[in-house]
């Protein structure tokens, strides 16, 4: 495991390019109170709605998520979500330098209607066609093929990787000695002879072969068949609740699925493939590659929609043992935000309260468990060392973060701990968006920091009641006294 987390700490110093089919997803969310009169239909009542990078591009955000540097080539119609979709690149970080506009071309986006957390219908609009730019996209492709260490092709079948561009930009990536790894679509894999690897789902491995792929040995006869009579070096198998399989011509690793809570699988391939492609790009052997792509894909089919995976994510999923028992309940802020969104999905108020925590005592706990009678799932903002000196002085605190964090994850009424680095939970409170505030009654609603803010949306601020003479600063004078 410690290999693995050395490995993580490298993937910032991978450079990837990723061509393929980009799109955009359109999440609409609202509620349902009464069907159509007009048809026996639901009536959305829009609240809200979320644009996300989608195909390709949400593999390219992938990259980004795990820092890495990401050279996205695509095509986009010159049309208005053409335009929508290169301002969200940017905004994501992913960079539009390499996109071709196609006249008469419609941007492919998926919309979907969603009412608490049922999907109410998606639409599509896109042109499913062979691209008529193919040549200004592989001069794109040859001009940044230097620079990269691996090499993405993300095909989702609207026509970016016509046979002719595939064939040329394997041969230009092997040539230049880059890595190809290949997101498949389609029933024959022949059109991606040369490719290192392929990284087809169960469903796709079968329809591919025709072949059974159930068990570990079904898995592995089908992958030798596609590395046979394909020409690919290597199979990363995807079986969902089965894990993973690496299958090549004289070995085969079947790795666990490592997902803790499933609640949306959409996006998960391009989570894998591109952990895996970043991995091999700075030289990870593919086993442990696939390894850190499986557990990438644990933590992205845990969250809502096209989502992305973070390093300081996969880190989470390999800390020592010291934070084992409450692994899952220490995430950062970005990791949380999720978190309590997804919670929120579910119908769950989430609350929050914070604090330096330093010496726990039944002053905390008081606070603590009134806070979580106050909500459904508790949040706990906790101080990080610094930010504790500079309220506290040089001389705390008295038990590190970390020391401090795996205490309150021992906690029952504790659901997630988030360290913080600033002197108020500000910035964390406005990421979570909590339904329920909790501080401590020496606090007037006016004073607790977010307090407006959580209001401004119709979430509640509590004061809870305090055990006098309880304080971490009196316990440390008695045991100086």
């Amino acid at each position: 495991m410690s290999d693995l987390a050395r490995h993580i700490d490298t993937l910032s110093r991978a450079k990837v390019l990723c061509l393929g089919d980009v799109m955009l997803d359109r999440f609409v969310y609202g509620s349902v109170d009464r069907v159509s009169p007009e048809a026996p239909i639901p009536v959305l009542r829009i609240e809200r709605e979320l644009p996300k990078l989608g195909g390709a591009g949400n593999v390219a955000a992938n990259l980004v998520a795990l820092e890495a540097d990401c050279r996205f080539v695509s095509v986009v119609g010159r049309d208005g979500v053409g335009t929508d979709l290169l301002a969200l690149l940017r905004r994501e970080g992913v960079g539009d330098g390499a996109i071709v506009m196609e006249d008469g071309r419609q941007t492919t986006v998926k919309t979907r209607f969603i009412a608490g957390q049922q999907q109410l219908l998606r639409t599509d609009i896109e042109t499913v066609v062979p691209i008529t730019v193919a040549d200004g996209v592989l001069d794109r492709v040859r001009s940044v093929l230097p620079e990269v260490g691996g090499v993405i092709l993300s095909d989702y079948g609207k026509g970016v990787l016509t046979d002719g561009l595939v064939v040329a930009v394997i041969a230009a990536a092997r040539a230049a000695g880059r890595t190809v790894v290949v997101d498949p679509k389609g029933r024959d894999y022949r059109r991606y002879r040369g490719a290192n690897i392929v990284t087809p789902n169960r469903k796709e491995l079968m329809e591919a072969t025709g072949l059974p792929a159930r068990s570990d040995e079904e898995v592995v006869a089908a992958a030798r068949q596609l590395i046979d009579g394909c020409g690919i070096g290597a199979v990363v198998a995807t079986r969902s609740e089965q894990g993973m399989s690496v299958v090549t011509a004289d070995g085969a690793v079947h790795l666990p699925a490592e997902a803790r809570e499933v609640f949306d699988v959409s996006g998960a391939g391009d989570t894998v493939v591109a952990t895996l492609t970043a991995a091999l790009s700075v030289g990870i052997d593919l086993v442990d590659a696939a390894r850190l792509a499986n557990l990438a894909a644990g933590i992205v089919v845990g969250k809502v929609g096209t989502a992305v995976v973070r390093s300081a994510e996969l880190l989470s999923g390999l800390h020592e043992q010291q934070w084992r028992h409450g692994e899952e309940k220490v995430l950062t802020r970005d990791a949380a935000a999720e978190r309590a969104e997804r919670w929120r999905l579910r119908g769950k108020r989430v609350g929050f309260t914070n604090g330096c925590f330093d010496l726990l005592h039944p002053g905390h706990i008081s606070l603590l468990k009134q806070a979580r009678a106050a909500c459904d799932v508790l949040v706990v903002g906790l101080n990080s060392d610094q930010s504790v000196k500079r309220l506290k002085g040089d001389s705390r605190p008295v038990q590190n973060e970390t020391a401090r964090a795996t205490v309150l994850a021992s906690l029952g009424c504790v659901d997630l701990v988030v360290i913080f680095d600033e002197d108020t939970p500000e910035m964390l409170i406005r990421a979570l968006r909590p339904d329920v505030l909790v501080k401590g009654a020496d606090y007037t609603i006016a004073t607790v920091v977010g307090a407006d803010f959580v209001q401004g949306y119709g979430g509640k601020v509590v004061l809870a009641e305090l055990v006098q003479g309880q304080s971490t600063t009196n316990t440390i004078k008695r045991m100086k006294a």
